[in-house]
């Protein structure tokens, strides 16, 4: 009797489990699935790139399968894959600032040729819309794309300060503020609008050219990190092949979980004080 007792507990309570974790799993799946799509509409169309967020959602859980499936067969341990997968499921929005950082620096490095062109047109007889809707169709994305947004905002009846402000929220840089007040303030008041951006031109040209003499002095620093963070990593792989037996511990013991995660956090924080280091603002 007793023993009926005892397996009718473990049975109800094997029975809650799993239907509570069933329960949890999918509320976080749900949960993990709107925020990805939700990012990616948002992350994606800011950088003029249309691509479905349900199907890029998909791709997205293919991927981390495959990826598990991989793990799992080249090393043999479950948990070492599920980690992994875990922390792969959280590059998404690192990968679009990524994107985002990227094309911001693309916009600036071609912003001085671009108020170039304005410039010309103006000084030709051009007004300044005109000059824009030019510039738009000869220079390449992103920003034809940005100024062809702002011209189509200008059309259908918004403000012209209000048109840079929400060009000036898509790519919050410094320089490219400059560029906004320069051109708001020769709005409003009035004055040689074409000169005031031929100057805005050289300032940014300048300051480009000496943010590449710095990248260029800084580049072995930045390799550095670059190395010193992927040696121990690289090491790790070595000894994996020579020492299976003893380096299968790391991903199979929780003293071996315990080591693999205090050695990922002093990578990372070293890698982050290396960039510091070599980080040199204008």
């Amino acid at each position: 009797m007793n023993s009926l007792v005892i397996m009718s507990l473990v049975g109800i309570t094997i029975t809650l489990l799993i239907y509570g974790g069933n329960f949890v799993f999918r509320e976080l799946a749900k949960k993990y699935r709107e925020t990805f799509t939700h990012a990616a509409k948002v992350n994606l169309s800011d950088m003029f790139l249309f691509i479905e967020p349900q199907k890029l959602f998909i791709f997205n859980m293919a991927g981390m399968f495959v990826f598990f499936l991989v793990i799992w067969t080249y090393s043999g341990a479950i948990i070492l894959a599920l980690i992994l997968v875990s922390i792969v499921a959280f590059l998404p929005p690192y990968f679009y600032k990524y994107l985002q950082n990227r094309r911001r620096k693309l916009f600036i490095k071609q912003l001085p040729d671009a108020l170039n062109m304005v410039c010309a047109s103006m000084r030709s007889g051009s007004s300044l819309t005109n000059a824009l809707e030019v510039m738009a169709q000869e220079q390449a994305a992103p920003i034809s794309q940005e100024f062809s947004l702002f011209l189509r905002e200008q059309r259908l009846g918004v403000d012209f300060n209000d048109g840079l402000n929400n060009m000036l929220e898509r790519i919050p840089e410094l320089d490219f503020k400059l560029v906004v007040s320069g051109m708001q303030i020769s709005k409003e008041i009035g004055g040689n609008l074409a000169e005031t951006l031929e100057r805005l031109a050289d300032t940014l040209r300048r300051k480009l050219e000496m943010e590449g003499k710095i990248d260029a002095l800084t580049g072995q620093g930045k390799m550095q990190g670059i190395v010193m963070t992927a040696l121990p990593i690289f090491i790790g792989f070595i000894l994996y092949h020579m020492e299976p037996v003893h380096m299968m511990r790391l991903f199979t013991e929780p003293m071996g979980w315990a080591v693999c995660a205090v050695t990922a956090i002093m990578l990372y924080v070293g890698y982050i004080f290396i960039r510091k280091i070599v980080n040199i603002d204008v």
